[in-house]
């Protein structure tokens, strides 16, 4: 129900832009954020957005990524920009989903972001 996609292989300083679609019976969908996991490591927030657009992003994303909705499409975007070799990792969509009268949590099935010169 969470479909992400737009990660790929890019230079250290280079830009990615990855995009996340919730489909399905959807009456709302509530936050919206990504995540990102490193091999050995746990998996992290990087940035959110309400249904309102208020944001919020890990330091390690703040000035560099940005995090973007649109409430039509129900699909968030992340900008990421001056990427940096730390930043590889699979990254995951998240999003609390209505569907009919109960909320779900839903996870996208995660793509691969590499950052190597």
């Amino acid at each position: 129900q969470l479909q992400a996609s737009g990660g790929g292989l890019v230079q250290p300083g280079g830009t990615l832009k990855l995009s996340c679609v919730a489909s399905g019976s959807i009456v709302s969908v509530s936050a919206m954020e990504w995540y990102r996991q490193a091999p050995g490591k746990m998996r992290e927030l990087v940035a959110g957005i309400t249904f309102g657009g208020s944001t919020n992003y890990a330091d390690s994303a703040k000035g560099r990524f940005t995090i973007s909705r649109d409430n039509a499409k129900n699909t968030i975007y992340l900008q990421m920009n001056s990427l940096k070799v730390e930043d590889k990792a699979v990254y995951y969509c998240y999003a609390e989903i209505q569907n009919g009268f109960r909320w779900d949590d839903y996870w996208g099935q995660g793509t691969q972001v590499t950052v190597s010169s």
